[in-house]
């Protein structure tokens, strides 16, 4: 867990992070919610928390080993009552988007807003990042590969594999955001199951991806009554862009943006106009009726 108290005002603002990521992914943008933004001293600002998935980050591993999306919403789900206080700006990326649909679906009264930013939502039209990561779930293959790429190939160069991959432009990546992911990577290596958490967590969210019916994330979508923003990047290699189009369709209400030249963790590539758009979403949702007009 990761938190940032408000310096005034004291809505509260949970975090969740993607597949193979932590709360310090949340890092910079919660250091700009928890500010009133410059010029409007009387905007409330945000408690924000960000959360590590079981088994990700700093967070044990569940007794459970599940790594399904219903384990995992209903992780943050008690975490959020255990915390006292909600409903909650609650605001996930990738897989943690995946989650937060679910639970902002199942437990209405636990969310004020949903901020989504390149959810993992079912799509199976066929890209290269996306089927490699399936690829990763077959029985067997996935743990000799990721344990003969951990013993081959060192935390820095992963880690610029990793930022390569979410990033629109690496290089906008300040080199102190780098070493914190190499150490993030290094600390990891030598915990003994992070690599079966990984696969774990993947394929619960691949078996999202084929499910159909009532139980599906897009049906959640669709039952979700928060004020909802969705955003995309336009480079995004993992989530295609073109998904905004379904999504404006499937969240009542929401409000769904492409971001240009923008990855796949646009908190973290562009945390500046991602804090924008999370702030007009709270403004909609507290006075909706000026909002409209």
């Amino acid at each position: 867990m990761r938190s940032a108290p408000a310096a005034g005002g004291c809505e509260p603002a949970l975090f969740v992070h993607g597949l193979g990521g932590s709360a310090t992914n949340w890092t910079d943008l919660m250091d700009l919610l928890r500010k009133p933004p410059a010029g409007r001293p009387d905007e409330p600002a945000l408690a924000c928390e960000a959360v590590d998935l079981p088994g990700f980050g700093f967070s044990p591993v569940p007794a459970s080993g599940d790594y399904s999306i219903d384990a995992m919403a209903a992780a943050v789900g008690d975490l959020i009552e255990r915390r006292g206080y909600w409903p909650v700006h609650l605001a996930g990326n990738s897989l943690g988007g995946a989650v937060c649909v679910r639970l902002a679906a199942r437990r209405p009264d636990l969310v004020r807003t949903l901020t989504l930013i390149a959810p993992a939502l079912p799509d199976l039209r066929p890209r290269i990042l996306p089927m490699r990561l399936t690829l990763l779930c077959a029985p067997g293959f996935g743990p000799w590969l990721l344990s003969r790429v951990g013993q081959r190939v060192p935390a820095e160069s992963r880690a610029s594999i990793a930022i390569r991959d979410v990033y629109a432009d690496p290089g906008t990546v300040h080199p102190t955001r780098l070493a914190e992911e190499i150490a993030e990577l290094t600390r990891r290596d030598g915990l003994g199951y992070a690599d079966t958490v990984l696969l774990a967590a993947a394929r619960g969210l691949v078996a999202e991806y084929i499910r159909r019916g009532p139980r599906s994330l897009w049906h959640d979508a669709a039952r979700v009554t928060a004020p909802t923003l969705v955003i995309y990047g336009s480079h995004d290699r993992l989530v295609r862009p073109a998904m905004a189009a379904l999504a404006a369709r499937s969240f009542r209400g929401g409000r769904v943006v492409v971001l240009s030249r923008t990855g796949h963790v646009a908190m973290m590539e562009r945390p500046g106009l991602v804090a924008k758009e999370m702030r007009e979403l709270f403004a909609s949702a507290r006075y909706p009726a000026a909002a409209a007009g």
